[in-house]
């Protein structure tokens, strides 16, 4: 098995998380890699609070669960891109983007700030986006053809994302043509949910300002359900995941009038 280091570093975390316990051993099966590429990984994730060494092999501390998204982005990377292509398509000129923190939508993020139709200028921009990420605002802040707007709150470093009341003012105040919905899992009976309780409610508050909802989720994410809810179903549009998704799964979302997009 060939990764390169950040997906190595994810992989572990994920092995810490659905056991609970590791051995360097039984790392170094999984993934395929030295001894001590292994050891010095876990001490790095360890320095980090990641996860607790013990003597030959580490556990869970609880934080591993819910990844950081530096350690996120390596997952179903050509999903995401193909995803995220699919989403910046439902973009046109003079919108009002919301976009909250994640992997998916950091990619959107991009690709809305490549789209060679969507050219401006700082006095006219082409679109404007809201959103509650620090990344996602740093990406596009650059970018003249994009009004960008921030909501105020508390960071979170696990997603980038602002949260809290704070978070809350700006989007009191604003209507979104469409917002673009990261999300932990997704499914058709329980909705879209998140980890982190603080981030489901910003983002509920987001898709509440928004005419349209659209939830970008690769296929791994769908049928599950994560801590806290963000909304149901009967608020999403569109679900835009990859052909991965099964056959099954996505038929009970479309029996919940969600048009589903597969890529």
């Amino acid at each position: 098995m060939s990764v390169n280091r950040d997906e190595r570093l994810s992989a572990v975390l994920e092995l810490v998380a659905e056991r609970g316990r590791v051995d360097v051993d039984e790392v170094v099966g999984a993934l395929g890699v030295s001894a001590a590429t292994v050891r010095r990984d876990l001490d790095q994730l360890a320095r980090q609070r990641l996860l607790t060494r013990t003597r030959g092999g580490a556990v869970a501390n609880g934080v591993a669960v819910d990844l950081p998204m530096r350690y996120r982005t390596a997952r179903n990377a050509e999903q995401k891109e193909r995803i995220a292509h699919e989403a910046a398509r439902l973009v046109t000129r003079g919108m009002v983007v919301g976009l909250n923190g994640g992997t998916t939508t950091t990619r959107l993020a991009a690709e809305l700030a490549t789209r060679a139709d969507l050219t401006g200028s700082a006095q006219e921009p082409a679109f404007t986006v809201v959103t509650n990420a620090l990344n996602i605002a740093y990406e596009l802040t650059v970018r003249p053809q994009v009004k960008v707007v921030v909501t105020g709150g508390v960071e979170r470093p696990q997603s980038y994302e602002l949260i809290g009341p704070l978070a809350t003012r700006i989007l009191q105040d604003v209507s979104l043509d469409v917002a673009f919905l990261g999300v932990d899992a997704v499914d058709p009976e329980a909705g879209a949910t998140a980890h982190h309780e603080g981030e489901a409610s910003i983002n509920q508050l987001l898709a509440s300002r928004a005419r349209r909802v659209v939830v970008v989720a690769d296929s791994s994410k769908l049928g599950g359900r994560a801590f806290a809810r963000i909304c149901g179903m009967a608020d999403v549009d569109v679900l835009i995941t990859d052909t991965g998704a099964p056959s099954d799964v996505v038929a009970r979302f479309a029996e919940r009038d969600v048009e589903v997009r597969t890529v």
